[in-house]
C-alpha cells in the first residue's frame, strides 16, 4: 500500500458537550479509494469536513501530506486547494454548464479556462451541453457538472458525499465509471461516502464502517464484506443491525 495522504491521530469533533466523532488512528492512502459506510448519524460527513478542513477537530491531529493541524489551527489555502468535495445536492450557479465547471478556476486567477472546460466536459460526456443553463439539466447531468467542476481543478483528494444517493441506476453507473476512471488514470484519492454497500463493493478498495462515532472496521473491501473482524460489522453487512 502507498504512503498516506491524510493522516489523523486520537481525532476527536464534539459539538458543544455532544462527541459526534472519535477517531485514534486512520490512514488513508495515496491513490486509494476509501468508502465510508454506517447509518445515519454516524459522523460519516462530519469526518469528511475534517478532512476538507472546513471544520477543525476538537482534539487530535490531522496530516495532510505530512502537515499537521490541530484544534483552531489555521490550514493554509495552498493546502485546502489540494482537497476538493462533491455534495449529495449539486449547488450549480444561475449560469451555463460551462461556466459552473470553469467557477473554480476563475477564482484561483486563470483567465482562459475554455480548453480545460472542454476537456473536462468531455470526460463526463457533457461537452454537448456547456452552452445549456446549468439549472435546466436532470438530476444525473447536474451531479455530472459538479464533478467536473472539481475534476478541472485537479486535488490530490476529492471527497464524495453521498453523490448518487438521488440517481437512478443508469446515472448512478456514469457517475461510478467517471470517479473510478479519474483515480486510475490520475491516482486521484477518493473517499466516498455511501450508504449503498453494493456501490462500496464496486468502486472501493477500502471499506471504513462508522458506528457512533466510532471506527468499527477499516478492511479490504474483499475482508469487509466475505470475512470482517468484527462481529458488528458482520451484522452491519448482513442487515442484521437495527438502529
Amino acid at each position: 500500500m502507498s504512503e498516506p495522504l491524510f493522516e489523523l491521530h486520537g481525532v476527536t469533533r464534539h459539538y458543544g458537550p455532544r462527541a459526534v466523532l472519535a477517531v485514534e488512528e486512520l490512514a488513508i492512502c495515496r491513490g486509494e479509494i476509501l468508502a465510508i459506510v454506517g447509518p445515519s448519524g454516524a459522523g460519516k460527513s462530519t469526518l469528511l469536513r475534517l478532512l476538507n478542513f472546513l471544520e477543525s477537530p476538537t482534539a487530535g491531529v490531522i496530516r495532510f501530506q505530512g502537515a499537521a493541524f490541530g484544534p483552531q489551527q489555521e490550514v493554509p489555502l495552498s493546502v485546502r486547494r489540494r482537497v476538493t468535495t462533491v455534495f449529495q445536492r449539486p449547488l450549480l450557479l444561475r449560469h451555463s454548464v460551462a461556466q459552473n465547471v470553469a467557477y473554480g478556476l476563475r477564482l484561483r486567477g486563470e483567465r482562459d479556462a475554455s480548453m480545460a472546460v472542454h476537456t473536462t466536459l468531455e470526460e463526463v460526456g457533457l461537452a454537448h451541453l456547456a452552452k445549456q443553463p446549468a439549472r435546466t439539466l436532470s438530476g444525473g447531468e447536474a451531479q455530472r457538472v459538479a464533478l467536473a467542476r472539481a475534476m478541472i481543478l485537479k486535488p490530490d483528494a476529492l471527497l464524495l458525499d453521498e453523490p448518487t444517493a438521488n440517481l437512478d441506476p443508469f446515472n448512478v453507473g456514469i457517475i461510478e465509471r467517471i470517479v473510478a476512471r479519474l483515480n486510475r488514470e490520475r491516482g486521484t484519492t477518493v473517499v466516498l461516502v455511501t450508504h449503498n454497500l453494493f456501490q462500496a463493493r464496486r468502486l472501493a478498495h477500502r471499506v471504513l464502517l462508522l458506528l457512533e462515532g466510532q471506527v468499527v472496521e477499516v478492511a479490504s473491501v474483499q475482508s469487509f464484506f466475505d470475512s470482517p473482524r468484527n462481529p458488528r460489522t458482520a451484522a452491519f453487512v448482513n442487515g442484521e443491525m437495527v438502529y
